[in-house]
């Protein structure tokens, strides 16, 4: 199936990108066939984010006439509830201090933001895009990029065979996975992109770069009574559960933020930096919602929604180059979180906009060359060379996302080397004063794999029990992010076979299996087998032996937080994409 322009995954980066395409062509009297795939069972199923949204990008991409506010209320019924107050609160244990907002740095000020859900968000901009003639496909994996005959530049992506069990073979319901091919291949999958990342690492994009780190947000959603909502209230914490001093190097927070009608947005992001093996970041939070100034906000309330999701922390000095032949890396793929500000989606929009200005460009000049849209022929031409649209780089290094992070590209290693009062101090000097004028910059080097710390220096951390009402069980929230995978299939989580003694040799005996407490959905356990043989579910491993333990991978439980390639030691996993479809099913995150 041949296309002018592909485009992987159905975010905000990559719906932007279709958007503008289509703008583009509209106004100089062109025609491209443009085409999304999204992995999720629908547009916005697999997106998970806070969000107290920035409109600035939304409102550029958009005509000066829309009414985005209006429009997705009427789409979806989603209110866009403008920000009303803006708190940070330093938590001890039993109390709280109030930093006064003129003291916060000018980045984490909310003015003119909105607090929305990212999902619906996606789903209006789906729907725009479809009526301006975008073709979507929700439910299709792309598993592997596909490269021209002399492996040099990319030709589209496969998406993944369906219908193969667990045992490996194809059942009645096989059917074969497609190759889509297109001119420009845009990848928008989010953080750590499993395509992404093996572009990243093929072309060697991140040359002269920082390593990239992440944090793990966990969020919920509630339903609270009226009379106990506060519309429009942002609220941020810094503090318990995760620092207990002033140089804690636990780099993370919390966020609180009431919704329209009735919705109450609450969750932690814990930088996958940490040290502690015994640190537990879902167990954080439920201890976090206990806290006497959290617990008022959900009295009387239900929790309605469950969810987790990598987010980039590296910034500006973690980007990647973002060409290569024949495509491009968009927003969190690439990595364009502010983490200053805690916010993406807006700079993942611009990104989106900005790619696809370059792009139609790159396959406008190709066009004078005479070489035919396949819009027009229905097939790729095979005498055009594989283009990079070289400007969407010099487009985003001119641009106002360029200057955002630009100023802050200091503060999260500000953080990692000296801990969180001087982290926070450090960002206040860069907000108030230097304004990223300072002339040095941090690199940050290792993965966040490698940041964690023997077992032995730590001591097990005593998390309190559920109660079933205003905390729970893992298992029982996961029930609330709609998760689903075929179990007759082969898992998509994968221990590599180089590191296959790793869960068992290294990670139980040396680290006491972190992968236990920081997966958010539960797909990681040990557990004792008195067979000599080792097995995980739908995966080899070695290891085992008369009551000793060992590692099975529940993957039918994964939410598609990327965590475990990211924190796991020695990152003994691959994550590979399940059978389209498969994973949450997010309807208000």
């Amino acid at each position: 199936m041949p296309f002018d322009v592909l485009i992987v995954g159905g975010g905000p980066a990559g719906l932007s990108a279709a958007i503008r395409l289509r703008q583009l062509c509209e106004k100089n009297g062109k025609e491209l066939s443009i085409c999304v795939v999204e992995k999720g069972s629908e547009i916005g199923a697999h997106i998970l984010s806070g969000n107290v949204f920035d409109p600035r990008a939304l409102e550029e991409l958009l005509p000066d006439d829309a009414d985005w506010i209006s429009e997705l209320n009427d789409f979806n019924s989603s209110a866009a509830t403008a920000v009303t107050e803006d708190a940070f609160l330093a938590l001890t244990p039993e109390g709280s201090y109030r930093i006064p907002n003129a003291l916060l740095p000018s980045q984490l000020r909310n003015d003119g933001n909105y607090i929305i859900s990212l999902g619906q968000l996606c789903r209006y901009l789906g729907n725009k895009a479809e009526e301006m003639g975008v073709e979507i496909y929700p439910g299709f994996a792309a598993s592997e990029v596909l490269y021209d005959e002399g492996g040099d530049a990319v030709v589209g992506v496969a998406t993944r065979d369906v219908g193969i069990g667990k045992d490996g073979k194809p059942k009645s319901t096989f059917e074969r996975g497609v190759a889509l091919r297109a001119r420009q291949t845009l990848f928008a999958e989010g953080a750590r992109g499993s395509c992404s990342e093996s572009l990243i690492s093929k072309f060697d994009l991140r040359a002269g770069k920082s390593s990239q780190t992440y944090g793990l947000g966990i969020k919920e959603v509630w339903e609270i009574p009226e009379e106990n909502h506060k519309p429009g209230l942002v609220q941020h914490t810094l503090g318990y559960p995760l620092q207990s001093a002033p140089f804690d190097k636990t780099y993370g927070g919390t966020f609180l933020y009431h919704q329209e009608p009735n919705l109450v947005l609450a969750g932690i992001v814990v930088g996958l930096d940490y040290p502690d093996p015994y640190l537990n970041p879902y167990k954080e939070f439920q201890r976090w919602k206990t806290h006497p100034d959290i617990r008022p906000h959900f009295e009387g309330g239900t929790c309605v929604s469950y969810g987790a999701r990598v987010l980039n922390e590296g910034g500006f000095n973690a980007l990647p180059k973002l060409t290569f032949p024949g495509g491009a890396l968009l927003g969190c793929s690439a990595g364009f979180l502010n983490v200053v500000k805690i916010k993406g989606s807006h700079t993942a929009i611009k990104s989106g906009a900005v790619a696809a200005e370059a792009v139609f460009d790159a396959l406008l000049n190709s066009s004078d060359d005479g070489v035919e849209p396949v819009a027009e022929s229905g097939e790729i031409d095979p005498n055009e060379t594989a283009i990079e649209a070289t400007k969407y780089q010099d487009g985003m290094d001119d641009s106002w996302v360029n200057e955002e992070l630009h100023q802050v590209r200091n503060c999260h290693e500000a953080f990692s080397r000296w801990g969180v009062l001087p982290g926070l101090a450090y960002t206040g000097l860069v907000c108030h004063v230097t304004k990223g004028a300072e002339p040095w910059t941090w690199t940050h080097d290792g993965r966040d794999a490698d940041a964690t710390e023997k077992a032995e220096s730590f001591v097990p951390i005593d998390y309190p029990p559920p109660d079933g009402v205003l905390t729970f069980d893992l298992l029982t929230n996961l029930q609330r992010s709609g998760t689903y995978h075929d179990d007759d299939q082969p898992a998509h989580l994968r221990i590599k076979t180089e590191l296959a003694n790793v869960p068992e040799g290294v990670s139980m005996s040396v680290y006491a299996a972190p992968e236990q407490r920081f997966c958010p959905a539960g797909v990681y356990e040990y557990v004792e087998n008195e067979q000599s043989s080792t097995t995980t579910s739908g995966n080899g491993a070695t290891g085992g032996g008369e009551k000793k333990k060992q590692l099975v991978i529940n993957a039918q439980n994964c939410v598609h937080c990327k965590c475990c390639s990211i924190k796991m030691p020695h990152e003994y996993i691959d994550w590979t994409v399940p059978e389209g479809g498969g994973g949450p099913n997010y309807q208000c995150m």
